[in-house]
C-alpha cells in the first residue's frame, strides 16, 4: 500500500511522462550515476628546507614546529627556507 506522498508524486511523475511523451524504452535506457573517483595526486615534494636540520615541509596543513622555530626564533626569512620550484631548476644535460 502506497501513502499519499507516494500517490501524489506517481500523478507528477505520470503527468511529466504524458506532457514530454517519454517511452518506458526510454526510461529503460537511463544511465546509472557515474561514480566520480578523484584520482590521487603524486606527493608534490618539499617546498622547504631548512638547510642544517634538513627537515622538509611540503606546504600542505599545519606549519611544522620546525618551520615556525626557524622563522621566528632562528632569524630565517620564508625565502632562505623555500626549495627552488622543479621550473626555475637550471636543466642539466
Amino acid at each position: 500500500m502506497r501513502s499519499a506522498e507516494q500517490e501524489a508524486v506517481l500523478r507528477s511523475v505520470r503527468k511529466l511522462v504524458a506532457f514530454w511523451q517519454i517511452t518506458a524504452d526510454e526510461l529503460s535506457g537511463i544511465p546509472e550515476p557515474v561514480k566520480v573517483v578523484e584520482e590521487a595526486r603524486p606527493p608534490a615534494g618539499p617546498k622547504y628546507r631548512h638547510p642544517r636540520s634538513g627537515e622538509t615541509w611540503d606546504g600542505e596543513g599545519l606549519q611544522p614546529a620546525w618551520l615556525r622555530e626557524a622563522l621566528t626564533r632562528q632569524g630565517y626569512t620564508v625565502e632562505e627556507l623555500r626549495l627552488p620550484r622543479a621550473e626555475d631548476r637550471p636543466e642539466h644535460g
